[in-house]
C-alpha cells in the first residue's frame, strides 16, 4: 500500500535513526501489520549529512564494495563515505536492519534519503514523522 510518504531529519546516529526508518517501512506503526505483507508507508529522509558518528568511527569503520573481478575490492572509510556519498550511510544502515528475504528489496525501494534539506516530493505532501 502506498501512502503519504513520511519524511525525518538525520540529527541521531544512524543506527538509531535506522530503527525508525525500518519501522515505518514495514508497517510496525500501523495496527494492520502483517509480518509477510507490505503494509508499510514510504520514507524520505532529509540532511542525511548531519547524522551524527560518535566515537572512532570516522576512521576505524570501512564500507566494502566488490566488482566481481579479481582485486576488485574497495573499501570506503566512513569519514569519506560521508563526505562523498552521505546518503550511502543511512541507506546502508537500514538495509541492515530489514528482514534478508525477498521483501527487502520491495522496502528498500520506499526509502528516499537526500545529503540535504531539498527533496522532490513536496507533491505527494510527505508529513513530519516525530522520531522518538
Amino acid at each position: 500500500s502506498s501512502s503519504t510518504p513520511r519524511t525525518g531529519r538525520a540529527s541521531e546516529t544512524p543506527g538509531r535513526l535506522a530503527t525508525q526508518i525500518a519501522n515505518v517501512l514495514k508497517g510496525k506503526h500501523k495496527p494492520i501489520y502483517t509480518p509477510s505483507m507490505d503494509c508499510g508507508d514510504f520514507v524520505v529522509v532529509v540532511n542525511a549529512d548531519k547524522v551524527k558518528i560518535t566515537g572512532r568511527k570516522l576512521d576505524q569503520k570501512f564500507y566494502y564494495r566488490y566488482s566481481g573481478y579479481p582485486s576488485g575490492l574497495t573499501a570506503i572509510s566512513l569519514r569519506d563515505q560521508l563526505k562523498i556519498h552521505p546518503e550511502r550511510v543511512v541507506e546502508d544502515a537500514v538495509m541492515g536492519m530489514l528482514n534478508r528475504n525477498r521483501m527487502r528489496r520491495q522496502l528498500i525501494r520506499k526509502l528516499k534519503v537526500y545529503a540535504g534539506p531539498q527533496h522532490p516530493h513536496q507533491a505527494q505532501q510527505p508529513k513530519p514523522f516525530p522520531l522518538a
